[in-house]
């Protein structure tokens, strides 16, 4: 008897274990995830000299269906246009798949216009994604097309992903921009530091 009691308790204790990884995997999973970028000139392609920076961050949701963010920028030496997350890696021009931000100037596309909030000049602006703010990518080849929300979630994830600032008239492509990575840390190597016009000016 006292074997086979043994037996049993050697057994759930094994179940015990073997449980053990799987339940902290899906904790860790499960878990909401940070997302920020550290925006300034030397991002955009080709590279912008501006006093002006920015900073985005965001919440990716437990279960990937929606992410929010704040958006805060300053010393635009343009006059704001719009906001968005576009789909490319580091050093590369890609398609605004989300936005963040509009104005009456450049307004949004219809399908989003309802639901994308407007950018002041200077400040912060937050807002709330979820599928239906996606927008198709204007190079189809991209793949991503309206409401795809996880592909550019996986995408933020990968690295390729990013958002920026667009002003007027000097800067329509950009004034600055920054790589969205996953963390909440404040580590930035991507770019070396500020731009030296915020060192030297």
């Amino acid at each position: 008897m006292n074997t086979l009691r043994n037996i049993l308790a050697l057994l759930v204790a094994l179940a015990l274990l073997v449980a053990i990884p799987t339940t902290i995997g899906a904790e860790k999973k499960d878990r909401p995830e940070q997302i920020r970028a550290t925006l300034i000139g030397y991002e955009e392609v080709p590279s912008v000299s501006t006093v002006a920076s920015g900073r985005f961050s965001g919440t990716i949701d437990s279960i990937g269906e929606s992410i929010d963010y704040e958006l805060t920028f300053s010393g635009l030496q343009g006059t704001v246009a719009q906001s968005h997350i576009h789909f490319a890696q580091k050093g590369v021009n890609g398609s605004v798949v989300i936005w963040l931000c509009q104005t009456t100037g450049t307004p949004a596309p219809p399908a989003v216009a309802a639901i994308t909030p407007f950018c002041p000049q200077t400040g912060t602006v937050t807002g709330h994604i979820t599928t239906a703010n996606v927008v198709a990518a204007s190079t189809t080849s991209q793949l991503i097309v309206a409401g795809e929300l996880a592909e550019v979630i996986a995408a933020i994830k990968a690295g390729v992903a990013y958002a920026n600032v667009h002003s007027t008239p000097l800067t329509p492509g950009g004034e600055i921009r920054g790589q969205i990575r996953v963390g909440d840390d404040d580590d930035d190597h991507d770019h070396g530091g500020g731009n030296d016009k915020h060192d030297h000016d």
